[in-house]
């Protein structure tokens, strides 16, 4: 027999695995719990982006727009066409996977973090204006790739040991496969990583233009020829003006905001040298004046601008109620988005404990076989919590 000590500590023993594998049991039934609440919360969400989408489809078959929509397609067949142009450009092959093979991208993961290129992204309502701008950022950035995360990011390109682009990984892989590699160097914009605008919006805009402050001269009177501010000269179609990234930010304050900063438009290249005390991130004139930064003059003869953004009508004339509703489904979609991202946290954090519940038990369960070797009364309390089928008491 053992002595009276020993069997002491056997019971302390005991009771402590016992009260460790109670509360991992108690840690297992929080998560479940947080699961089923964001499993309903995720349900209640769906339905009511289901019912939204429902009667905006109504309020839309009320609404004709069909030769809008129809400019505004020929304007983007016009700009693609123009990419594709760009033989070995990745920008080219992107366009590519995503027009002529959709299926196949569907199934490329980097091909669904990619929002699309940079001249597809954007309208404007003047040629001219597409044109200024087009030269003023340059076709390397027009042919910039845009991307969600930075995980989107690593997926697209990776190097091997010596710093060489591995050709068999991404969208050198990819382009390979259907005998179009990208050459060259090519921008990629990650919008996760892009700094926001930091200002508000400008009150009831339903494109969110950006709440900026008008030039002032030092006399404080607006310079004359000043017609506004780049960044909310662009327009973003339904789909891109609702997009969010994971930190909540809209197009127009990460890409747009990187691409003009505060670039000021006017009305002729005269007006613009007269406004430059209060020109700070450059500007352009419609006669086809460019000043890129402080000091920084673009001369010479305009150039035959190849890769332009997409003209057309787009001044809205959506009914309120329509805006309304697209603006509700865009934050219900970021909201669910980032439900989504909670359920996963909670799934990994489950098996976690899962896990440390199983080797607990199992750890309960050797040393109960152990102590009843040496033990002749049972402990029922023991037994108890190892028959139990359920993680929590």
């Amino acid at each position: 027999m053992e002595s009276s000590s020993d069997a002491q500590v056997l019971k302390m023993k005991s009771e402590r695995l016992e009260d460790e594998l109670k509360k991992l049991g108690l840690k297992v039934k929080h998560h479940e719990d947080n699961l089923r609440f964001l499993k309903s919360e995720i349900d209640s969400i769906d339905e009511a982006i289901l019912d939204k989408q429902v009667s905006l489809g109504r309020c839309n078959s009320k609404s004709p727009q069909d030769s809008t929509v129809n400019n505004l397609q020929v304007a983007e067949e016009d700009t693609l066409k123009s990419i594709m142009k760009e033989g070995g450009s990745a920008a080219a092959l992107i366009c590519q996977m995503k027009y002529h093979y959709s299926v196949k991208a569907l199934k490329v993961p980097l091909m669904k973090d990619i929002l699309g290129i940079v001249a597809t992204l954007c309208r404007v309502n003047d040629d001219n204006l597409s044109r200024l701008l087009s030269e003023y950022l340059g076709k390397e950035t027009m042919l910039g790739i845009v991307c969600r995360t930075y995980d989107g990011l690593k997926a697209i390109e990776r190097y091997e040991k010596q710093g060489m682009v591995d050709v068999a990984f991404g969208l050198h892989g990819l382009g390979s496969s259907i005998g179009r590699p990208p050459q060259g160097r090519f921008t990629v914009f990650c919008l996760e990583n892009l700094r926001p605008f930091s200002g508000d919006f400008k009150p009831d805009d339903p494109q969110k233009k950006l709440e900026l402050h008008k030039p002032r001269l030092p006399n404080g009177e607006q310079p004359p020829g000043f017609l506004g501010f780049a960044v909310n000269m662009i327009y973003l179609d339904h789909m891109h003006l609702s997009f969010l990234t994971p930190k909540g930010h809209g197009l127009r304050e990460t890409l747009l905001y990187t691409l003009f900063s505060r670039l000021q438009v006017y009305k002729t290249r005269s007006d613009m040298l007269h406004a430059m005390p209060c020109i700070s991130d450059g500007a352009i004139s419609l006669d086809g004046g460019i000043i890129r930064s402080t000091g920084l003059f673009y001369l010479g003869s305009r150039e035959n601008v190849e890769v332009k953004f997409p003209v057309t009508d787009i001044t809205s004339n959506l009914p309120i109620d329509i805006r309304d509703m697209e603006e509700e489904i865009k934050l219900l979609k970021w909201r669910r988005e980032r439900l989504l991202e909670d359920r996963k946290r909670e799934e990994i954090l489950l098996d976690h404990v899962k896990s440390l519940f199983s080797d607990k038990k199992k750890e309960m369960m050797e040393f109960s076989a152990q102590w009843n070797l040496t033990q002749q009364p049972k402990n029922s309390q023991l037994q108890l919590v190892l028959s139990k089928p359920n993680y929590s008491s």
